[in-house]
């Protein structure tokens, strides 16, 4: 496994080891990885926002593969972990990173649920990106991120379990580090400092064939 290593510096970067705290709202961002609804209840049952909104319609990595809006796949997972119906929300149109911070903010004024604070959960390499891009969409609320507490490689083992081959699944990280960059120059993110280490293994990464998520 020769990519492991460059794999592991991009995971480390990204991922920002924050540990939780209490907010308003739990907020599950949408994507194929059901752990990211188990991940919420857990923090729900562990009290630490009393309600969950989950956000996602069909994106770029579930469009074609998931039959169902994200958001309404994870508030099943989340059901069925015991978190009742009634402190779920879904926001289930968006289909990016941008429309899911703006559309979970309308739902969430639109219903009246304080939100002065939030706790996303996401993937775990993408809490760095979802951070540097509340910090554009929605920069008034108090925002911090969590994500399933596991290894880079049960991170793959559990996509293989969804139906995501390992190089699909090893590409979607080399094509969100990219966005890092490319998506801090566009203005959809604050701009992050991108340590030389994590360059070297993002092009490592490229060269052996896991540049198919990469953005123009």
């Amino acid at each position: 496994m020769q990519y492991l290593e460059p794999l592991n510096v991009l995971w480390n970067y990204l991922k920002l080891h924050q540990p939780p705290t209490k907010a308003d709202c739990i907020v599950g961002f949408g994507n194929f990885n059901d752990n990211i609804a188990r991940r919420a209840s857990e923090l729900y049952h562990q009290g630490f926002a009393p309600k969950i909104l989950f956000t996602g319609g069909l994106g770029r990595n579930t469009e074609g593969l998931l039959t169902e809006p994200e958001a309404i796949r994870f508030a099943s997972v989340a059901i069925d972990c015991g978190v009742p119906k009634e402190d779920i929300l879904i926001e289930d149109q968006s289909s990016n990173t941008k429309e899911n911070i703006e559309f979970t903010r309308d739902v969430l004024i639109a219903s009246g649920i304080p939100h002065s604070s939030i706790l996303g959960v996401h993937q775990p390499f993408m809490e760095r990106r979802i951070s540097a891009a509340m910090g554009v969409y929605w920069p008034e609320v108090n925002f911090s991120v969590t994500s399933p507490q596991v290894s880079t490689m049960q991170y793959l083992e559990d996509s293989k379990k969804q139906g995501i081959t390992e190089n699909a699944a090893i590409s979607v990280i080399v094509g969100d580090f990219q966005r890092i960059d490319l998506y801090a120059r566009k203005g959809y993110q604050l701009p992050q400092y991108i340590p030389a280490e994590a360059w070297q293994a993002f092009y490592t990464l490229v060269d052996m064939g896991f540049g198919k998520q990469l953005a123009k």
